[in-house]
């Protein structure tokens, strides 16, 4: 239904005239005669107005199906660090009224964990200059500016009780022992298995992975070479990821996994090589960011802010050319911010 005949609609069941909503909306009665008539649009910062004045969200203005909602929600998050107050609450009220209903109830569930993450993450952004400001106002002092960051940026902690990954092994497992044929919890499992150095364990999983897992087998060799970095013996783990390289030089995938096993080894100069070649020998358009967003990290932590910053300058031409971005979204305006705060530290 168009916008006009729903507003007439909602004004008819709320038994008001068109004179009526005018003076609540702040209009002239002609402005909603031309709604109601598609002559003209109504201003998009008179939705939320017009919603509140009838008792529904502004998505019930459109008669937008329950996908094209779904699809709403998690499309804003590409577009908004933060979601005003009332768009948030009507997102989740709309989102758990949904869980009942089993057709809907898997999507629901996942746009909620979205929903929750984005709105941690942005009060995370905000959290995260205060804690900072603490540390620089009083750096010798025990207070609970490191603490607070580390919440927010996921900064290291000296205290193993607090940095292990026992909740997530103990959730993995679960999920394991109740999905034993799925092979993508088990990875799960072992790569937090692996940042507890818990290597037993972790060959254990990935014995049982080894025979269920069809999506990537090469995978298996990568965690056969982590299990072994895991035991201090990084000359195996060496030879296992260079023979994987060696027997598949122009498989992205490889080359991206044996990068990522080099930059965690500090072993900079190779993972760049390795990561050229994997963003190179991708043949799928548009192409992930993830070999050009760690290339220009290594570059950050050697000091290099200018090749970062020109590295950062690929990734904004990737986003414009490959993924069609606008200059609004969100991914666009973080990576002009990143590359303007690179440029600074020259």
């Amino acid at each position: 239904m168009e916008l006009g005949k729903k507003i007439k609609q909602l004004r008819c069941r709320a038994s008001l005239t068109q004179e009526q909503l005018a003076e609540r909306l702040g209009i002239s009665s002609q402005s909603v005669s031309k709604w109601e008539n598609a002559v003209a649009m109504p201003d998009v910062t008179l939705l939320p107005l017009i919603a509140e004045t009838f008792g529904v969200s502004i998505d019930d203005l459109f008669d937008l199906s329950v996908e094209q909602r779904f699809n709403r929600i998690e499309n804003r998050t590409d577009f908004e660090e933060e979601f005003p107050a009332e768009a948030y609450l009507e997102y989740e009220e709309f989102l758990k009224s949904k869980l009942p209903e089993p057709r809907y109830k898997k999507r629901a569930t996942e746009l909620l964990a979205l929903l929750y993450w984005h709105r941690m993450n942005a009060y995370g952004l905000k959290a995260a200059p205060y804690a900072k400001e603490l540390i620089r106002m009083a750096p010798d002092d025990k207070n609970n500016g490191p603490y607070y960051l580390s919440l927010a940026e996921g900064h290291v902690s000296k205290d193993w009780n607090f940095a292990n990954h026992l909740a997530a092994i103990e959730f993995y497992r679960e999920v394991v022992r109740a999905n034993p044929e799925s092979p993508r919890p088990m990875r799960y499992l072992i790569e937090n298995l692996l940042a507890d150095h818990r290597a037993d364990e972790a060959e254990q999983i990935l014995n049982r992975l080894c025979a269920v897992n069809r999506e990537k087998p090469f995978l298996n060799q990568v965690y056969r070479a982590y299990v072994a970095l895991a035991r201090f013996d990084a000359a195996t783990a060496d030879a296992i990821i260079e023979e994987l390289v060696a027997v598949n030089p122009e498989h992205n995938g490889v080359l991206f996994e044996a990068a990522q096993y080099y930059a965690r080894k500090c072993e900079y100069d190779r993972a760049i090589e390795l990561y050229e070649r994997s963003h190179a020998c991708d043949p799928k358009r548009p192409r992930y960011q993830d070999a050009l967003q760690s290339i220009m990290q290594i570059y950050r932590i050697c000091g290099d802010y200018r090749k970062a910053a020109e590295t950062c300058e690929r990734i904004i031409d990737s986003l414009q050319n490959e993924w069609k971005l606008s200059e609004e979204e969100l991914d666009m305006k973080e990576a002009r911010a990143k590359k303007a705060e690179l440029l600074a530290k020259l």
